[in-house]
């Protein structure tokens, strides 16, 4: 091995090259389309809902402001990720500078845990709104959401920002051809001629800590929400409170899913396609981005009012 050197680093590896389905080339050719549109789809639609949102008051209540982070959250992530993608498919740059790529890294990871800790605090939105409904408007407040915030970003930006500094410390001596489109964590590290079994440890616990904690309690939430709502003899009250998170439910299953497939594909890597993990690590940051303020918009009526009465103001201000 060689010896560390900080100017050594500095040189060799001034930047990353993303090698990108180079078993696969032509689905960057087939794939360019349909992720451009739903790059396009999900800015579009997350920044109508957060427009809605901000201009119409009836939705100035602290389930709305929860989704408005989630907006702000998959337009991050999608901004992060896709357009370097589609650079990548279209033009062919493939080098990322070596700052740029941590950069990359840490969004992504802060993200993605931030967006899991979003979905534990609509989880319990909705446990107080159907297990606690009188105590709802005195839990569930523009402070709590604050707060809640507060804790999201802190939580998420402080445990991930050593997965980044864990890897930019090791010595990369030559190799920069990332087997990925993205600078995935383990994509990057392998490079490395230096150790990482401790940077695989932690990514490990910050992965369990995080978004296994996180779907421990969005279940948990979600299993006192069945219970609670089994018990009401009310006509047509159980649909009616299923019907209310029903769509948040739609979202964290999907998420769920769609992250342990990625895992599971990741895994059996031996047995699959080494292009069907990144496929689906690409796809993971964009496709829930889409998807969520089109279920919320479909299946939540305020929502549908509030896009109704802003695409007429629209409308008005065009004529």
């Amino acid at each position: 091995m060689l010896p560390y050197n900080s100017s050594y680093l500095s040189v060799e590896v001034s930047d990353f090259i993303l090698n990108c389905f180079v078993r696969s080339p032509s689905w960057q050719h087939w794939l360019s389309l349909p992720l451009s549109l739903l790059f396009f789809l999900a800015m579009g639609a997350n920044a109508t809902l957060l427009i809605t949102v901000w201009l119409e008051a009836s939705l100035h209540e602290p389930m709305y402001y929860l989704l408005s982070l989630l907006s702000l959250l998959d337009i991050a992530l999608c901004l992060t990720v896709i357009p370097k993608v589609l650079a990548i498919f279209w033009f062919d740059l493939k080098s990322i500078s070596f700052y740029a790529c941590f950069l990359q890294k840490y969004i992504m990871n802060c993200c993605l845990g931030m967006e899991s800790c979003t979905f534990m605090v609509m989880a319990y939105d909705r446990y107080v709104a159907i297990c606690h409904p009188l105590r709802y408007p005195s839990i569930i407040t523009d402070q709590f959401v604050a707060k809640a915030a507060i804790f999201i970003l802190a939580r998420n930006a402080f445990l991930t920002m050593f997965i980044p500094i864990l890897s930019a410390r090791l010595h990369y001596c030559g190799k920069n051809i990332i087997e990925n489109c993205i600078c995935a964590n383990l994509s990057v590290s392998k490079l490395s001629c230096d150790n990482v079994v401790l940077n695989k440890i932690y990514q490990l616990i910050v992965a369990w800590t995080l978004l296994g904690s996180d779907l421990i309690l969005i279940f948990l939430s979600y299993i006192f929400i069945l219970r609670a709502v089994l018990r009401l003899k009310a006509k047509g009250a159980a649909a009616k409170a299923l019907s209310t998170c029903g769509s948040h439910f739609i979202l964290i299953l999907f998420f769920s899913t769609i992250l342990l497939v990625f895992v599971f594909t990741h895994i059996a890597k031996k047995k699959i396609s080494p292009d069907i993990p990144i496929l689906l690590n690409v796809l993971h940051h964009v496709i829930p981005a889409a998807l969520n303020p089109i279920v919320y918009g479909v299946r939540t009526q305020e929502i549908k009012e509030g896009i109704g009465k802003l695409l007429r103001r629209v409308g008005k201000s065009s004529n």
